[in-house]
């Protein structure tokens, strides 16, 4: 497995990966929000993020999108979940920026226990107007993790 820099090319891959996962971590989204989300990621959030790859095998199979220290996504190939490959791109989010940051909904417990696995703690709790569900925001504190 190779985590490198996103590239253009990989823009198909990636909204695979996002829409895959999005699916399976997110039963209660309609098909019209999951299809206007899918727009804004290709067009708004990866231009505008600092975007990392899981490349195994020559196949692009998850990613990590960056705003500073706060993760504005991480989705993987559900195929490639518990191997890995979502920490791996974790450790780089943490390499390149120590503590961080990140929103999950609350009725999604697959993002919640990867977080909560990884070291994240829970902050405060809002409501998403689009979906009218719970949002939990997480910090991930560095020095208390350092490995």
């Amino acid at each position: 497995m190779k985590i490198r820099q996103y590239e253009t090319a990989d823009l198909a891959a990636v909204l695979s990966s996002w829409e895959a996962a999005t699916r399976l971590a997110h039963p209660f989204m309609t098909n019209e929000f999951i299809a206007q989300e899918k727009t804004n990621v290709a067009e708004l959030y990866i231009p505008n993020t600092d975007t990392w790859v899981a490349e195994i095998d020559g196949s692009v199979e998850g990613f990590v999108a960056l705003i500073g220290n706060e993760v504005g996504a991480i989705f993987l190939q559900p195929r490639q979940h518990g191997k890995g490959v979502g920490r791996a791109l974790m450790d780089k989010a943490k390499e390149l920026h120590g503590s961080l940051e990140v929103q999950v909904f609350k009725d999604n417990p697959i993002g919640r226990n990867f977080y909560a696995r990884y070291g994240f703690e829970g902050q405060d709790e809002t409501l998403h107007a689009p979906t009218g569900r719970q949002i939990l925001r997480l910090r991930f504190d560095a020095e208390k993790h350092p490995n």
